[in-house]
């Protein structure tokens, strides 16, 4: 089991290696765009999934998902954990609300659609860098991602580490 500093360390590491393979201006601003979406649009899919009613109720397996990433950002960053459970449930209370007001396959219609286009979004982000992340460092970065993302906009917002 790794100490508190060393999941800090590592945790730093990605992110710096994330921002290093996200240089250019526009291939940030299109990661801005996307990373939201895709990660509503991730929730949202498989909040569609259906819940045995002795299990829970629709979005179970969704807020389960949830668990395990907020576990994941925790335990490498107190502050980017907390931001990111705050956007999650954000997130989640947003599909709620969607699921609630629409059929459960048109919502899950719409979370592709936006999956696809964010996805699109973040691959013609890649053309712009040189050189290009890999493909692989772009389905890892599917997860450190969204912590860049807040990690940037609480910078922004004078809440520094």
């Amino acid at each position: 089991m790794h100490s508190r500093e060393e999941n800090a360390e590592y945790f730093a590491h990605l992110l710096d290696r994330y921002s290093n393979d996200h240089r250019h201006s526009g291939h940030r601003w299109l990661l801005a765009c996307c990373i939201l979406p895709i990660a509503w649009s991730a929730i949202a899919l498989v909040w569609t999934i259906p819940v045995p009613p002795m299990l829970g109720r629709p979005g179970f397996w969704a807020v389960m998902l949830q668990v395990l990433l907020f576990s994941w950002y925790w335990k490498y960053s107190r502050r980017i954990g907390a931001a990111m459970f705050v956007a999650l449930l954000a997130l989640s209370l947003l599909t709620h609300l969607i699921y609630s007001a629409v059929d459960p396959i048109q919502l899950r219609g719409w979370a592709l659609g936006i999956f696809l286009l964010g996805w699109l979004g973040v691959l013609l982000g890649r053309f712009l860098e040189q050189p290009r992340p890999s493909l692989r460092d772009e389905l890892t970065a599917f997860f450190v991602g969204p912590a860049w993302f807040m990690d940037r906009l609480l910078q922004r917002l004078g809440i520094s580490s």
